[in-house]
This record gives structure tokens, sequence and C-alpha cells, in this order.
């Protein structure tokens, strides 16, 4: 019999979300609305989230997708253009008015469902989508919204990870502290320390930062009245400390050891060459062609978004997911760091974001696009920070930060 995670287990799970991770550490209040989007693979999950929105007082919309019959597959082998591009504005633009929260949990039934199809479709898919994320990220950034996400492991995904089911469970239980008696009092404390080290790199004032090694020789310009952030509780788990750079001023080139599994088809091998902010060179050793449909979605797609970095001695991932959020923040010997490519995070702005105008983030170099791709190295790497003063700090080196 396949291994399913106990219904305690999963009562913790949905006891972190709810109460912890939504709000960025407070948890619903009664009476908020709750979008609740998972997969039919995560039904048991799924059943788990429903029934502690209802005991907190929470009301909810859920959209419970069928994972299972191979039509996404069959979607974009057969959709016209229109179907690709379908946008009921009306309904979508409802949905963001009435929701305080979002859940959205990751699960596949296939992983490789999607390998043959047309990467071009994908992109165009994506793309009409936007409005939806920039709607909602204009929510968040008045103070009116929050999300998170996390993973359900499948069969498959454990497959591609190269553990047996119960090991890939067992590697979320742990990741996510499902095995402390008190999970939300653990992940305070982790939070607290992520808060601790953002808000000592905010106030280094760093002009720029250096980051070396033999799978990089990187420079990232900070960009004026930027913060550091941790997660926040948008991602569980999350052990990172992050930034949106100036994308301008963003050149060198750097090597990702982990597999990219954004849209389905696994790509690896991803490297990718920067001068005066943009990709002039890429190439990835599978799924190349993936990999440049995906950044040339749109402007923004070939420029950055995200500079991340995690503390190996707070990660409490060992093993390689298959899964984005699990992997940009997995430990071992040399920390882990990621970039993404396509749209920044505004609220690492050092200010209140509340009804700053698209065209101020503009010209302090936030980037714009359709896409947000997090690509990961756990490779060796030193980070080294110019500051205003014109002194140089070394702030990560052998994979834990140094400040």
């Amino acid at each position: 019999m396949s291994y399913q995670p106990s219904p305690e287990i999963l009562e913790k799970y949905a006891q972190i979300l709810i109460n912890f991770a939504l709000s960025s550490g407070a948890g619903i209040k009664p009476g908020q609305l709750v979008y609740l989007q998972a997969p039919l693979s995560a039904l048991p999950f799924y059943r788990a989230l429903k029934k502690v929105i209802f005991e907190r007082g929470g009301l909810m919309i859920s959209s419970l997708g069928d994972d299972m019959d191979g039509f996404a597959r069959y979607f974009y082998d057969h959709a016209t253009n229109e179907q690709l591009t379908a946008f009921p504005v009306p309904y979508y633009k409802g949905l963001v008015a009435v929701a305080d929260h979002r859940i959205a949990v990751i699960a596949d039934y296939d992983v490789h469902e999607l390998d043959r199809v047309d990467p071009k479709k994908i992109m165009l898919a994506q793309k009409s989508r936007k409005p939806l994320r920039e709607w909602f990220d204009k929510k968040e950034n008045d103070g009116r919204h929050t999300w998170t996400v996390a993973l359900y492991g499948t069969p498959s995904m454990a497959k591609e990870a190269g553990l047996p089911l119960n090991q890939y469970w067992q590697q979320i239980i742990k990741a996510c502290y499902l095995d402390a008696a008190d999970p939300i009092a653990e992940w305070r404390k982790i939070f607290a320390e992520v808060e601790r080290v953002a808000k000592k790199l905010s106030n280094l004032k760093i002009k720029k930062l250096d980051v070396k090694g033999e799978d990089v020789d990187l420079q990232l310009v900070m960009g004026e009245k930027r913060r550091w952030l941790g997660g926040s509780g948008r991602n569980i788990p999350s052990f990172e400390v992050f930034t949106s750079p100036d994308w301008r001023g963003t050149k060198g080139w750097i090597r990702f050891n982990q597999p990219l599994y954004y849209y389905g088809p696994k790509v690896e091998g991803i490297e990718l060459h920067f001068e005066k902010g943009r990709v002039i060179k890429s190439s990835a050793t599978k799924n190349q062609k993936l990999l440049k449909e995906m950044l040339a979605v749109d402007r923004g797609a070939a420029q950055v978004g995200e500079y991340s970095l995690t503390d190996k001695r707070l990660s409490r991932i060992t093993k390689f997911m298959a899964e984005t959020l699990f992997d940009e923040n997995m430990g071992g010997p040399f920390g882990n760091t990621h970039l993404a490519v396509g749209n920044s995070y505004h609220d690492t702005y050092a200010g209140s974001t509340v009804k700053v105008p698209k065209s101020v983030f503009q010209k302090l170099g936030y980037n714009d696009s359709a896409i947000h791709v997090d690509m990961i190295s756990t490779a060796d790497r030193t980070v080294t920070a110019t500051l205003a003063d014109g002194n140089q700090q070394i702030i990560y080196q052998n994979g834990q930060f140094t400040i």
C-alpha cells in the first residue's frame, strides 16, 4: 500500500498554513475569506485545510482541480489560441476583490505530463494570466491580502527525486517541523533568526554584491530604497533571505547545478550570462528550447527579479526534492542560492508600498514580467558586499551568513 501521511500530520500541516503562515505569522481572522487551491492528488490535505479554515471561523472559496485525467497535456495539444489565452476578467476581478488570503497546494500526479508540450503554448497561457498576478500583488502591497504555498508529496514526485514515497514525506515532515510538538513555535524561532539576518543586511546599506565561485562570477546592484526580507510565511518551508535588486546593474555569469521543473519538463545545466542587466547568452544541457522560450515571454523575462541566500544552519532539507519550493531552501555543505528571472517583489521596497505607483518601481529598477522563475545552485560561493561608504564586507561564505 502506498504511503500516506497520518491525519495528525496533515492536521499540523494545515494548522501551520492557516494559523501561522497567512497574515505573516498571525493567521486568519474569523470572517475572512480564504481562496484554497489544490489538485485532486492532494485530496487528504485539502480536506484537512478545509476543516481548519472552518474551525478558525474563516470563509472559503475552494478549487479542487483534477490532475489525474491527463487533461493538462490534452489541453495544450488541442487548445485553440482563444482557449490558450482565455481570461474571464469579471470572474478574476471578483475573486481578487473578495479573497483575503490564498492557499495553494503543489502536488503532481504525473511530473512528466507536459514533457512534450510545445513550450510556446505554455508561455502564451502564462503570459495571458499576468493581470491576475498583478491584481493580487497590488492588493498584497496595500496590506489587504496574504498568501502561502505548500507541498503534498505524490508517488510521481518522489520517484523523480529518487526517493521512496515515505522518505520523500519524511523530508516534508522534517522541513516543516511536523515532527515537533508545537510546529508553529518552531517556525516562530526560525522566522525570528531570518528576520534578524534580513534586518542586518538591510542596515548595511549595500550598494552592490559580488558573487564568486566555481559556478558563478556575478555582480548585482542593490538599487535605491531596497531591503532584505525573509519568507514571512509565503512559502512553507522557507529559510531564505532575499531581495529584488535593480535589474539594470546585473552583469557576469552564473551556472545552476539544480534542475528546473517550473513548467513541467526538466531543464538541466542552465547557464546564464548577463550584460547591462539582461541575459545575453543562455544555455542548458537538457530542454534548452524551453529555457529560451521562457526567457522570451516578454522583455522582463530575461532580467533579474530576485536574489536569495539560504543559510545551511537553518535548513532542515537534506535531499533533492524535484520541486522548487523545497530545492530553493535546501541546506547541504554550501547552503543555497537562487536567482529568479522575471518579476520583482515590490515588498522589498524600503517603505510602505501602499499607493506607490507602478512608475516609481520602474524608475527604481524593479523588474516587470509575466513570469517569476527561480533557478537554484548549491555550489560553493562567497558573497561580498560593497557598502555605501566604499568598504567591502563578506556577508556569506561556506554556506552561511557571516553577519
